[in-house]
C-alpha cells in the first residue's frame, strides 16, 4: 500500500484529504454533496468511524477522524461514493463529467470504465489539541480562503456550523477525546 493511503498510526485520529480525478468539479450540488455527507454518516453508524471536523469542496474534502482500519473505511467510502456519483451526474445533466472521469481514467484502473477519486487520502496524524485545533482551522476557512464566503459557519457542507455555530449541521461530528 503506498505511503499516500497508508495509516502509520492506527490508534490516532487523522486529517485526510481526498481529491477528485484531475481535480474536476463534481461537488458543485447539493446531490453530489449529499452523497458524500450520508456516505460519512453510514460509516460512522455502522463501521464505526468518529469524524471530528470536516469540509466538502468542489473537488475535494477534508476530514479529520478515525476509527478502526481507517485505510479499508476510506477505500470502502470512495467506492461506494464513486458508484452514487457516477449514477448522480446524468441526472443533473452534467454528463460532460461523466466524458472527463472516462477519458482521464488511469489506465491500470480495468475493474472501472471511470475514476472519480485520485488515488490516496494522504493520512496524517493527529495527537496534541493543538493539532487537532489548526487541522479544524484549516478545513473551516478552505471556503473562506477560495473566497466562496464570507466566514466559514457560511459554508454549508461543512462542520464549521458544529464548531463555531450558524446553521444547524448538516453532519454532526464526534466530540474530541
Amino acid at each position: 500500500m503506498r505511503s499516500r493511503s497508508r495509516v502509520q498510526e492506527p490508534n490516532a485520529a487523522h486529517f485526510v484529504t481526498s481529491t477528485t480525478f484531475e481535480w474536476l468539479p463534481i461537488f458543485t450540488t447539493a446531490a453530489c454533496c449529499d452523497i458524500l455527507v450520508e456516505s460519512l454518516e453510514f460509516w460512522r453508524r455502522e463501521k464505526g468511524l468518529r469524524l471530528y471536523g470536516w469540509v466538502i469542496m468542489e473537488h475535494h474534502f477534508h476530514a479529520v477522524l478515525d476509527g478502526p482500519d481507517l485505510s479499508q473505511i476510506m477505500a470502502d467510502l470512495k467506492k461506494f461514493t464513486a458508484k452514487r456519483l457516477l449514477e448522480q451526474l446524468p441526472k443533473e445533466g452534467r454528463g460532460w463529467l461523466l466524458t472527463e472521469l472516462e477519458y482521464y481514467r488511469q489506465r491500470h484502473k480495468t475493474r472501472s470504465t471511470h475514476q472519480v477519486w485520485q488515488e490516496g487520502f494522504h493520512p496524517q496524524a493527529v495527537f496534541t489539541d493543538a493539532v487537532m485545533q489548526q487541522k479544524l482551522d484549516y478545513l473551516h476557512a478552505n471556503p473562506v480562503r477560495r473566497g466562496m464566503v464570507a466566514s466559514p459557519e457560511h459554508w454549508r457542507y461543512s462542520s464549521a456550523h458544529e464548531w463555531l455555530g450558524g446553521a444547524p449541521p448538516v453532519l454532526r461530528c464526534d466530540p474530541w477525546k
